[in-house]
């Protein structure tokens, strides 16, 4: 026990017995500076110092711009250079595929490669298909009601295609079909006989996105319009419109002809989309 009193002693006396540190002239050995200090002292004015210093250096990264120069800290303008960046890719990205798929429509169009969309009677949006919509047999209420109905839009054309296509789709040319419209022939337009350079009409205001000539079906225009609608006029003979321009109902946009590998005589191959799905344009359209 006196042992480590006395251990205790020595280490208080250590450490607060004065040291003075002076500060002498080389040459003339005068003393310039002194300074009595104890080892206490010095302990206590390096941690004061240390405090200090990690204290100073804490508020700078935490508070100040000076953090940027610090390895591993990034600028509050880079990260929202980078935020802005990435909305800009993502924005960039989502209207690639946009017109990724509208290219793939127009591709569509152009080969016939078109998807079919049944109408449902009192709406234009497509309705569920049957796989054999022949096996349903219609009762004898069904029949009566169709004739009716058959006659009542015999003689309200205006009324049929504003009642279901809620627009008036204008006739593009009126003429005999010579081939209808037929899904299970893979034949989703009807063409229509016609005269050569017979005016051929945009059946609805639009602009149109397609006007040139392809191999296969000859002269080609391709009209968007509103609501989902696309119309669709191949192998004319010469187009009185390009791509980009306006045009409203009823105004010529080509003369009929027969251009194109595909093409069999003087017609109009006439085809009517509506939200990427070919549908029958004699459902919107008297063409006779």
């Amino acid at each position: 026990m006196s042992g480590k009193r006395l251990k205790r002693r020595k280490l208080a006396k250590k450490l607060f017995t004065k040291n003075r540190l002076v500060i002498l002239n080389e040459d003339t050995f005068e003393e310039i500076f002194s300074l009595k200090l104890t080892l206490m002292n010095v302990f206590v004015v390096a941690t004061i110092g240390a405090i200090l210093i990690i204290t100073v250096t804490t508020y700078i990264i935490a508070f100040t711009p000076l953090r940027e120069f610090i390895p591993g800290y990034a600028s509050d303008k880079l990260k929202k250079d980078a935020t802005e960046l990435a909305l800009k890719s993502d924005s960039l990205s989502s209207s690639l595929k946009k017109n990724e798929a509208y290219i793939a429509s127009i591709r569509k169009v152009l080969t016939g490669d078109l998807e079919f969309a049944k109408l449902s009677k009192d709406s234009i949006l497509a309705a569920p298909t049957t796989s054999d919509p022949a096996a349903v047999s219609p009762s004898k209420e069904d029949l009566k009601l169709r004739e009716e109905v058959a006659q009542e839009d015999k003689y309200n054309l205006f009324e049929k295609a504003q009642s279901k296509a809620g627009v008036v789709l204008f006739p593009p040319v009126k003429g005999p079909i010579t081939e209808k419209f037929d899904r299970k022939a893979k034949h989703l337009a009807v063409d229509i006989a016609l005269a050569k350079d017979t005016p051929i009409k945009a059946v609805l205001g639009g602009i149109v996105i397609f006007a040139d000539w392809t191999p296969s079906t000859g002269n080609v225009i391709i009209l968007r319009h509103n609501n989902g609608f696309i119309s669709v006029y191949k192998h004319a003979a010469s187009l009185t419109k390009s791509q980009g321009d306006i045009v409203k109902t009823g105004e010529v946009i080509a003369l009929a002809g027969s251009t194109g590998q595909e093409s069999t005589g003087v017609h109009l191959h006439f085809e009517l989309l509506k939200d990427g799905y070919a549908i029958d344009p004699t459902q919107f359209i008297e063409f006779e």
